[in-house]
């Protein structure tokens, strides 16, 4: 019975060691940086430990917070923003941050879940302050930049009062509300559609200013074509019958032959009529001069 007090005391003796051992020392790891606190407060010189590796503390008494010295980010809610153009924008931004004064930020907001509630009303300040004094054109467009930079400085000013530093602050969307941006978009579809409807009646009006010109250089040029064909036709009538004139002051009577094989044509072709064959207008049918022969009967 005595050896075996002897040894359940040995066992919890053991026992009490391991637990008072496990609650003396604490691992701090590359990532993180502690703040040991006794009963809640910084223990002088030894309060914060950036070094990793183990570390001792007194048991029971003292605690450890960890801090992470890795760049945070915080992400805010969507905001509606109204601009210096009575623009009503809706914003998303976010920053990054780093702890660089673990004591004061355990004392300011005790852990970094406060840190971002306090950082996150902070940085919906200093949009609204900020983007309240920009217009709509130059939170997209023209001075974005240096729009996020102003509320980076605004932002870290408040951040260094709780041991943080603020790294980068982003917008990432800034986008009209959407009932607005319906209005916008409707009124920008109906502004084409207008414009659209202009250019195609001054189109309609080009092409027919084009087709009226065209229409009057082709009349102007067939005038003309006809004028100079009838002047060109009459000119070779005129020189026909000059020919003609000619051939038939040197040959009378190749000229009455000729006129006549002519008359034969146009009246032969596809024609019916009734004339004697002792007809003037059949005398070469009976002689090569065209003169009748002697008792020949005259019609």
């Amino acid at each position: 019975m005595k050896s075996s007090a002897l040894g359940f005391a040995a066992l919890l003796v053991l026992g009490l060691l391991v637990i008072v051992g496990g609650a003396s020392v604490f691992t701090v790891h590359q990532t993180e940086q502690a703040l040991v606190l006794r009963f809640g407060q910084p223990v002088g010189d030894r309060a914060l430990v950036t070094k990793p590796g183990l570390h001792f503390k007194a048991p029971f008494v003292e605690n450890v917070v960890y801090f992470d010295n890795r760049i945070l980010d915080l992400e805010t809610p969507k905001q509606e923003v109204l601009a210096a153009d009575n623009s009503r924008i809706e914003v998303d931004a976010f920053l990054r941050y780093r702890i660089v004064d673990s004591l004061r930020f355990y004392q300011s907001v005790r852990s970094i879940q406060g840190g971002n509630n306090q950082l996150g009303s902070v940085l919906n300040s200093a949009v609204r302050r900020v983007l309240g004094e920009a217009t709509m054109m130059q939170l997209v467009r023209e001075d974005r930049a240096n729009l996020m930079h102003r509320i980076r400085d605004q932002v870290n000013a408040e951040a260094v009062k709780l041991g943080a530093q603020v790294i980068d602050v982003r917008i990432r969307r800034a986008d009209l509300p959407r009932q607005i941006s319906e209005q916008v978009f409707l009124r920008m579809q109906t502004e084409r559609q207008r414009e659209a409807a202009e250019f195609r009646a001054q189109g309609a009006e080009q092409k027919q200013r084009i087709e009226s010109r065209a229409d009057r250089d082709v009349t102007v040029l067939r005038a003309e074509a006809q004028r100079q064909a009838d002047q060109i036709r009459g000119e070779g009538d005129g020189t026909r019958n000059k020919i003609f004139a000619e051939a038939f002051g040197k040959d009378p009577d190749f000229f009455a032959f000729y006129r006549s094989m002519q008359a034969y044509e146009q009246s032969l072709k596809d024609s019916r009529f009734v004339v004697s064959p002792n007809s003037e207008f059949f005398r070469f049918f009976g002689s090569v001069g065209g003169r009748k022969p002697a008792g020949a009967p005259q019609n």
